[in-house]
């Protein structure tokens, strides 16, 4: 499968699972930052999590501005 094929395939689950992991930020405060960074490590392939950490990355700007 072509990297292309595998990104549009998973766009939708890795932008929902960043979303997962956006929302529990409130929830968990102080100790979100460790438990997303643990989460994100068991996703796999590394192509998929590399995708929702991009996609995370983006919902923070967005709420930083």
């Amino acid at each position: 499968m072509s990297r292309a094929d595998f990104h549009s395939q998973n766009l939708d689950r890795a932008r929902e699972e960043a979303l997962r992991l956006f929302n529990a930020k409130a929830e968990l405060q102080g100790a979100w930052l460790n438990w997303v960074a643990a989460q994100i490590y068991t996703l796999r392939p590394a192509e998929y999590a590399s995708m929702v950490r991009r996609e995370l990355q983006s919902l923070q700007e967005k709420s930083e501005t």
